[in-house]
């Protein structure tokens, strides 16, 4: 159920197809009850900050970004004051010096929270926003044009009181194993990689490990899994023609609508981009 009252609660990060700028249409198909919410695929939250739930699970497959998660949680106010210890000295050599730790060993030696810190900053300064890693799961964003560095205090304080005032469990892995205590009732929110709109483009790589088709249709399968046993199941996910014959099962409900994107490398590919939310309750 949604926690009533006057929380606020936003994405400490930014993050490659965030929700911000779908949280009303996806509000509009939320199922009226429901007992613990699952998003296995959290990114920045901003589905799980909108709805609050009581009770939650929520993973994803990058380690910095669960660290980080789990460091708001634990260590709010050192977090602050490490990002603020970063945006004091940003500058271009600054910032590809930080980058540099996930490669000269310098990562695996820091503290968990430094690490957090490590990684809001990169978020923050690199360009545009992105989170990208190579094949060997490096940060490769090239540093971003900005004057000052935002530090996300209010959200960083406000996410941490969320999820110390509720019963949220934060996993790190495959979104399979973030989803096998879900039983009846219970609200499962699957944001993936998308499919890409064209046949050109590539998956995006939050993590290391690609995302594509087969993936999409285990994703599917595992969908109609939870249907069955009586979890109600929602998705997000691309407006292309494949989604109409990935998902022609009755099972499910496809809802097109569209969203807000301005995280792209490309100027003329930001805008209104036609999305899909896909339920299994409803119409």
């Amino acid at each position: 159920m949604k926690t009533e009252g006057r929380m606020t609660a936003a994405p400490f990060v930014k993050w490659v197809g965030g929700k911000r700028q779908l949280l009303a249409e996806l509000a509009s198909y939320y199922p009226q009850k429901f007992n613990r919410y699952f998003e296995p695929f959290i990114g920045g939250g901003a589905n799980l900050l909108n709805l609050l739930p009581e009770k939650a699970i929520i993973n994803d497959f990058n380690e910095e970004l669960i660290n980080a998660w789990q460091v708001v949680k634990d260590q709010p106010e050192k977090l602050i004051s490490l990002v603020n210890d970063h945006a004091d000295n940003d500058s271009k050599e600054y910032y590809l010096n930080i980058r540099l730790a996930d490669r000269d060993g310098r990562l695996s030696k820091m503290s968990a929270v430094e690490r957090a810190a490590r990684f809001i900053y990169l978020n923050k300064a690199g360009f545009n926003g992105l989170w990208r890693v190579n094949s060997k799961g490096q940060n490769n964003v090239p540093y971003g044009a900005h004057k000052k560095v935002s530090i996300p205090v209010d959200a960083i304080r406000n996410d941490h009181h969320y999820l110390v005032t509720h019963d949220i469990e934060i996993l790190q892995g495959d979104y399979r194993d973030a989803v096998t205590s879900a039983e009846q009732d219970d609200f499962v929110y699957f944001d993936p990689p998308y499919i890409p709109v064209n046949q050109t483009a590539a998956f995006t790589s939050y993590t290391k490990d690609g995302f594509g088709l087969i993936q999409q249709e285990e994703l599917r399968d595992l969908a109609l899994q939870l249907a069955d046993r009586g979890v109600k199941v929602m998705l997000s996910n691309s407006d292309v023609p494949l989604i109409e014959q990935l998902y022609a099962n009755r099972q499910f409900h496809i809802h097109h609508v569209q969203a807000r994107r301005s995280v792209n490398s490309k100027g003329n590919r930001r805008g209104k981009v036609g999305e899909v939310i896909i339920t299994t309750y409803g119409e």
